[in-house]
């Protein structure tokens, strides 16, 4: 019944199996992927005919996590998976990313990519099981794909690369790096690092790129056995079209683009559009071309006239060299009420950044395969319609804003302060108000700025720059500081962020079928000016963190009591905790290894709610001098809650310097006093003294009373 094919391998010390024949047989390529005891199944399906009315490729790529594949049963009321985590979001991206630019141009039949998780071992991340699977997947489909795709995870742990390490070693690991790419070239590199210098980044994406050379071979082999029938495709000649185009209106184009600003630029560009479209479509004409067609053309039009402009000259749509940054305007505490806040513009991008403090209690809790974990740190990123002009539908997250803020995050994450010096949940939202190229890098400057001017104690400012790439046969020209424009019609976005002491994020995105190692190096080296350059304008607004927190920012003290002392503080159905927070109004986080976390605006709150937490874990102390409260007044002294819920008695002898006859005359319930613990006596009641206490200035008279009695009998001998 089942036609089963399979290729087997060692790879990074572990086995890699690729299967097809045994699932999805409909599907037009299936295959199942296990590495370790991590499995996916991938399909990829794409429709018979051209999806009618697009200019662009129809691809969607879906991955999906399944509880069960790590024996999890889903939270939640409906208790089944829901809309895509984020981490579902992202590695779509990845997998999108580098199987996009290796389908033919021309290609508009609707394509869809699925990875399902169906097993996971806790050690080996489906991520880079997916991606292989997705390129196995399209490979023997018979879809038209310029593949296989090969992809890695890259460590750097006690300065070696490790490739694919397991997450107990990405622990320990200076760098989270996943290249992608086919046998020739790179196409994908997506990273998280601790200020790795670029030679380092370029060792690790070329380590990556040899490492998955096995796996790109192993499914070249199963194709050949396995593969299904190649569909007929060929690519449309428009050549006829192109030069209509081209003699109608190239001069308008050229012209459009020596535009330096954007606004006028894209109103230029679109006369020039409608132009052509009016010249050459003709609806009463069968031999007409469609103004879709039309459109298609003017953009190749568009793309020559751009990049050979910039390899021929060296000058940019805006008048910059290749080397140049847009001018920088950097500025900080631009807003009143929060606690940080930045103005980033480069150019016609604008990222407008605030950062928020808060508590153990606004930490996001992340359910994912691994298990369920609080995240302290939140990067969110958002992309209005209005920032490009346009008029457009106000939602959720999409994939972009997801990936931008993910991309910004891990730009970040590395320089914060860890969690027992910077006890603080952090959000950060970036608003994008204007963009014309690199938001992300504006979101990274931006988020640097506005959490040092809440006062968090970065260990460097960040920043980040995209670079791109224009690319024909021999001649190729490596961009600083890209345009949109120069995004859409080049052949890389290359962003890269770090500190001046070294990278912390890299992401690169190839739309030609790669890059080598040389074009790698210029981008790296020649980002690594720029980044410096954006450091020194930032420094301009703000160099170093805040000394201290904003005036509206929670204030946190952290102590750390005995784990034996936790039920204490928490009391019977968390009465005592509930308390402390109602009477002094501060907000307490405790934590299972005994670490408790006060936080309030006011300083009173905390050192009362401090006081109070103190009072009930410690053993009061004889000889020290504490408040108390009369609880009870009997004939032989006065009882007082001095020490949490200790209690310890006054006698009578102990409550004043002078005979007391009465001790109503002296104290009453409710009163407060201070108080001296004496003693335990030998049935381990407390021994208070009030007499030897100030009750204004809570000052210790023992020794002047004690220096005082032989006077007093001297006098009366």
């Amino acid at each position: 019944m089942f036609k089963i094919d399979v290729e087997e391998l060692e790879w990074a010390g572990k086995p890699l199996r690729i299967e097809t024949g045994r699932m999805a047989r409909q599907a037009d390529g299936a295959v199942v992927v296990t590495y370790g005891e991590t499995t996916v199944l991938a399909t990829a399906v794409a429709a018979r005919s051209e999806k009618p009315g697009i200019d662009f490729f129809p691809l969607t790529v879906n991955y999906q996590e399944k509880t069960y594949a790590a024996g999890k049963i889903p939270g939640g009321y409906f208790k089944r998976e829901g809309r895509p985590t984020e981490k579902e979001t992202l590695v779509s991206r990845l997998i999108d990313r580098p199987i996009r630019p290796l389908f033919p141009e021309g290609f508009r039949n609707e394509t869809q990519v699925i990875a399902t998780v169906l097993s996971y071992d806790l050690e080996n991340d489906s991520d880079i099981v997916a991606l292989i699977g997705a390129s196995a997947a399209l490979t023997i489909s018979g879809i038209p794909f310029m593949g296989p795709v090969g992809g890695a995870r890259v460590g750097f742990i006690d300065g070696e690369f490790v490739l694919n390490p397991t997450q107990e070693q990405m622990k320990t690991s200076d760098l989270d790096l996943v290249v992608a790419g086919t046998s020739d070239a790179v196409l994908m590199v997506e990273s998280e690092a601790k200020e790795l210098s670029e030679e380092q980044m370029l060792g690790a994406v070329m380590f990556g790129h040899a490492g998955f050379q096995p796996v790109i071979d192993a499914i070249i082999r199963l194709a050949e056995r396995s593969s299904r029938e190649p569909r007929d495709f060929v690519a449309p000649d428009n050549e006829k079209l192109y030069k209509a185009v081209k003699k109608s209106v190239e001069k308008d184009v050229r012209a459009a683009y020596a535009i330096p600003k954007k606004e006028e630029r894209v109103e230029a560009i679109a006369k020039a559009k409608d132009k052509v479209v009016a010249a050459l479509v003709d609806a009463e004409k069968d031999t007409s071309p469609t103004p879709q067609k039309v459109a298609e053309a003017f953009k190749h039009l568009e793309k020559d006239v751009v990049r050979n402009s910039i390899l021929d000259t060296g000058l940019r749509i805006d008048g910059r060299d290749t080397k140049t940054v847009r001018q920088i305007i950097a500025e900080a505490s631009v807003l009143p009420r929060t606690h940080g806040s930045s103005l980033f513009t480069r150019g016609e991008t604008q990222a407008l950044v605030v950062t928020t403090l808060g508590t153990g209690e606004d930490e996001q809790y992340v359910d994912s395969l691994d298990g369920t974990y609080k995240a302290k740190f939140m990067l969110h990123y958002n992309f209005p319609p209005f920032s490009v002009g346009e008029v457009g539908r106000m939602g959720g997250a999409g994939r972009r804003e997801i990936g931008h803020g993910k991309l910004a995050w891990r730009a970040i994450n590395p320089m914060l302060p860890p969690a027992d010096q910077f006890p603080y949940t952090i959000r950060v939202v970036s608003e994008i108000t204007e963009s014309n190229g690199s938001s992300s890098m504006a979101t990274v400057c931006g988020s640097s700025l506005a959490l040092m001017d809440a006062g968090v104690p970065l260990k460097s400012p960040v920043a980040g720059i995209a670079m791109g790439l224009i690319k024909e046969d021999e001649r190729f020209a490596v961009l600083s500081d890209i345009l949109g424009d120069e995004d859409h019609l080049g052949d890389m976005d290359f962003k890269v962020a770090g500190t001046s002491n070294g990278v912390t994020a890299l992401q690169m995105d190839i739309k030609i079928t790669g890059i080598t190692e040389e074009i790698m190096k210029v981008a790296l080296w020649q980002a690594k000016d720029g980044r410096l350059h954006i450091l020194g304008k930032m420094a301009e607004a703000l160099e170093n963190a805040r000394p201290g927190l904003g005036e509206h920012a929670p204030r946190i003290e952290v102590i750390k009591i005995p784990t034996d002392k936790i039920r204490e503080v928490i009391g019977t159905g968390g009465k005592v905790i509930r308390e402390i927070v109602e009477k002094t109004g501060a907000k307490i986080d405790i934590q299972d290894d005994g670490t408790v976390k006060v936080a309030s605006s006011s300083g009173a709150a905390i050192t009362a709610a401090m006081k109070w937490i103190k009072s009930i874990v410690s053993e009061p102390e004889v000889g020290e001098i504490y408040d108390g409260k009369i609880v009870k007044v009997v004939d032989f002294g006065a009882f007082v809650n001095f020490f949490g819920a200790k209690d310890g008695l006054v006698h009578v002898s102990e409550l004043a310097a002078k005979r007391v006859n009465k001790v109503s005359d002296v104290v009453n319930e409710g009163d407060m006093v201070k108080v001296k613990l004496l003693g335990f006596d030998n049935r381990g009641k407390v021994r208070l003294s009030m007499k030897q206490v100030d009750q204004v200035t809570g000052e210790d008279l023992s020794k002047q009373q004690a220096e005082a009695a032989p006077a007093e009998e001297a006098e009366a001998s």
